[in-house]
């Protein structure tokens, strides 16, 4: 078995997502139904102060509770979220919940352990990645080596998200990881060792691998580590005692698999791209005639390819797309038979 998964995976993560735009945000003290909406987990506060300030007018209290209250209607459909999402890439009675042209309009926020709960039925997400106060994201780590591998966190996302008291919780989630911090084993088959991600599912969850190709752009998100960030964290979350141990010097390295994968898909600016561009519903009608909805989220090769040709097309270059798909699509290619 690895190191343990709290101390050497999970909190080098957080801390990691601090060095790449996050604010860490203690739970402690916060109480669901005051602090955040229990049904949703979208933090009243940030959510508020984010409407006000991307939409440039006034949101008081009771206007932002109301609004969330509207997305819980949204949230509570069968519909893989797919109202909800539509109010994202729009807005919800005329307020845009995100700024996709200016990252720095929006706040993005960690936190660790928030609880998902539905009478007797709870999980609480290793680190969940909010937008805005809204819970776009989350992330579940396990130690290195660990049984079964990532397929064990795999079948207990699947077995959960197929209740229907976490079917709010399903809707809101756009993006979700998961790692055991340890590098793709190529001769498997199977998900068992590496970092992936999937977009939200009833049923079972399509795991990606993720392979950056910008590895120089990737690198250069990461800011000077901060001791007093990284032992805050550490405190909150009674581990004070191992900052400074080597193990812990090694688990924080940005290169390290867990911190890869936050910085490809939930760095601010990559992951506002893959709200706003990686994610499509597809209709699909199964071998007994059934029409059933799918959730997708971009695969890497994908991903990159169209962060590519919109370069090109910023830069005025459409008549070179041709050429550009055509290089992409063989190496593309070439990726998906080695993931």
């Amino acid at each position: 078995m690895g190191r343990p998964e709290d101390e050497y995976v999970k909190l080098p993560a957080i801390i990691h997502a601090t060095r790449i735009g996050y604010r860490y945000h203690s739970i402690k003290g916060d109480v669901s139904g005051i602090d955040y909406d229990v049904d949703t987990n979208i933090f009243f506060e940030p959510f508020r102060e984010a409407l006000e300030r991307i939409n440039s007018r006034p949101v008081d209290a009771d206007k932002a509770h109301y609004l969330v209250s509207q997305l819980k209607l949204k949230l509570s459909g069968n519909d893989l979220g797919r109202a909800f999402f539509a109010c994202l890439q729009s807005s919800l009675e005329g307020y845009r919940l995100i700024d996709f042209e200016n990252p720095a309009n929006n706040d993005f926020t960690v936190v660790t352990e928030l609880p998902y709960a539905n009478g007797e039925d709870s999980f609480r997400p290793d680190i969940t990645f909010l937008v805005n106060g809204m819970p776009l994201g989350f992330m579940e780590v396990k130690r290195e080596n660990n049984k079964d591998g990532i397929l064990a966190e795999h079948d207990r996302m699947h077995a959960r998200f197929k209740n229907e008291a976490y079917r709010r919780f399903a809707n809101i989630v756009q993006v979700m990881a998961f790692s055991n911090n340890q590098e793709y084993d190529d001769e498997e088959r199977k998900p068992v060792q590496g970092s992936f991600y999937a977009a939200s599912a009833y049923g079972r969850l399509m795991l990606n691998h993720f392979r950056e190709e910008d590895l120089e752009e990737m690198a250069h998100l990461v800011v000077d580590r901060d001791s007093a960030k990284e032992k805050l964290v550490l405190r909150d979350n009674n581990m004070a005692s191992i900052y400074g141990t080597a193990e812990f010097e090694s688990s924080i390295n940005p290169a390290a698999p867990a911190n890869r994968i936050i910085t490809s898909v939930f760095s601010p600016t990559r992951f506002l791209f893959l709200l706003h561009y990686g994610i499509a519903y597809v209709e699909k009608v199964n071998d007994e005639g059934i029409k059933r909805t799918e959730k997708h989220v971009m695969r890497y090769p994908q991903l990159f390819a169209t962060m590519a040709v919109g370069r090109v097309l910023a830069a005025g270059g459409g008549g070179t797309l041709k050429a550009l798909f055509g290089t992409r699509r063989a190496a593309a290619r070439r990726r998906s038979r080695s993931s």
